[in-house]
């Protein structure tokens, strides 16, 4: 679709967050239902009933003490729902006792139909998972219940409003009430605290999970590992060793199908914005600073031709900008360099660039690797998707990979401006060939911050 591309000096620093892994040692006495909003979209199907069955297939989810709730308008059974989502559950057919555990998983969903903004519909859904709780004998007030909202955020407030009024727990004796939210947190700063304010008004900061299936990663969340486990890194990991951090984001197909979607949000709020910005270890204390001068904006080639594109469109697919760190550990100092490149997806992998010796009989230098790939390094093991872990999460009450509000604002105080230029039309996307790395003057501007990419150096994942 395109390509987000940004260059940032960068620090490194654990959150401090009202709950923490330690919540994993308290206690859940009550049952615990699972309530999937807008269960009959492509989001629930392709997923979070996936990342479910996961978690169920893993044993993180007991059939004696889960239910699982699916709530949309559309009128089904529940075995219709079944249905439509068995297909998604199964990745690896030649699994042993895989198609017996889709079953077993399919018969802890059940369906309610209901609009997003009466509370008929809830109230009826109430009921159910009160049915549910009374059934494992569950104390009143003792039960957990989770609200994933695999819904369009236009409908978060109606739907936040129908669940404080008819779903919650009666009374405090340990269960809980949380709410997992999806992207986008609205469209700028303004959008995005109008909608922080309305849900805001309904639950508590730690009962609100702002899920970036990004902080899920894998790789993502061995940044922290990486940076404080290794004592080799402590001396390094500031101004006098790292002249810049470079995040980037690209692919290699175009809107297919989604040009409407894309068109309305474009490169920088749909990527940059979130997940990218989230990729650096948050730190809402630091002073960011973004230019127009150091933002390299891009549309490819037969992008409008999309149908669902309008013909004028302004909206880049393409974007390169630097940010700029103002403190004390981060202000700018330049020497010579090495690259450290950790790759999130596809094929994970850590490896940093070193000049060594070209074999032979001259003394010639070429660029190699140090190189950690998991595909070799852990065989067999089964990197959980993003979304496995972040449901767990929820359900242990650790909020330290979801997005806070003070984040979430600090993130769109950076860019709304920007964004705004582009919406005003007073910045405008230069061309590019699909499938290229874009507009000449995005390597122009890396070149102008001291980063020159390196040419004839490939890396070539290790084969097993």
């Amino acid at each position: 679709m395109g390509s987000g591309q940004w260059i940032m000096e960068k620090r490194s620093s654990l959150r401090n967050d009202s709950f923490s892994r330690d919540n994993d040692n308290v206690p859940e006495t009550g049952c615990l239902s699972i309530i999937v909003l807008g269960a009959s979209g492509d989001l629930a199907k392709k997923k979070t009933f996936p990342a479910l069955f996961n978690l169920y297939r893993q044993g993180f989810l007991q059939s004696n003490e889960v239910h699982i709730f699916g709530y949309a308008r559309t009128k089904i059974s529940d075995d219709e729902l079944r249905n439509r989502i068995r297909g998604y559950l199964i990745n690896d057919k030649s699994a042993p006792g895989q198609s017996e555990q889709v079953s077993e998983f399919l018969q802890l969903i059940k369906y309610v139909s209901g609009s997003y903004d009466t509370e008929e519909g809830f109230q009826l859904l109430d009921k159910e998972i009160s049915a549910h709780e009374s059934s494992k004998n569950s104390l009143e007030g003792s039960s957990r219940r989770l609200f994933y909202f695999a819904l369009p955020p236009s409908v978060y407030p109606s739907v936040s409003r129908m669940i404080k009024k008819c779903c919650m727990n009666r009374s405090d004796l340990g269960g809980w009430t949380r709410i997992v939210v999806e992207k986008p947190f609205g469209k700028d700063l303004d959008s995005s605290e109008k909608l922080s304010a309305q849900i805001g008004e309904l639950f508590e900061e730690p009962q609100i999970y702002r899920i970036d299936h990004y902080l899920g990663k894998e790789l993502v969340q061995n940044l922290l590992v990486l940076r404080f486990a290794n004592r080799m890194f402590l001396p390094l990991w500031n101004r006098d060793n790292i002249d810049n951090v470079q995040i980037v984001f690209r692919e290699d197909f175009g809107t297919e199908g989604r040009g409407g979607y894309f068109d309305e949000y474009g490169i920088i709020r749909d990527i940059i914005q979130n997940h990218l910005l989230q990729v650096r270890e948050n730190n809402t204390d630091m002073k960011k600073v973004l230019c127009d001068e150091e933002v390299v904006l891009g549309q490819y080639d037969g992008y409008r031709d999309d149908p669902t594109v309008p013909d004028h469109s302004n909206t880049p697919t393409f974007a390169t900008a630097v940010l700029r760190i103002h403190n004390e550990r981060w202000e700018g100092k330049k020497q010579g360099r090495n690259e450290f490149v950790i790759r999130l997806q596809p094929s994970e992998a850590m490896y940093m660039k070193l000049t060594v010796k070209q074999p032979g009989l001259e003394m010639s230098t070429a660029q190699s690797e140090l190189d950690l790939s998991y595909r070799q390094r852990y065989q067999g093991v089964t990197i959980p998707e993003a979304y496995e872990r972040l449901i767990l999460d929820t359900i242990r009450g650790d909020q330290q990979h979801f997005v806070r509000r003070d984040e979430l604002k600090a993130a769109w105080e950076i860019f709304t401006p920007l964004l705004h230029r582009i919406d005003d039309g007073e910045m405008k996307p230069l061309p590019y060939k699909p499938g290229s790395r874009g507009p000449a003057e995005a390597d122009e501007l890396l070149s102008k911050v001291g980063y020159v990419q390196t040419h004839g150096y490939i890396w070539i994942p290790p084969t097993l």
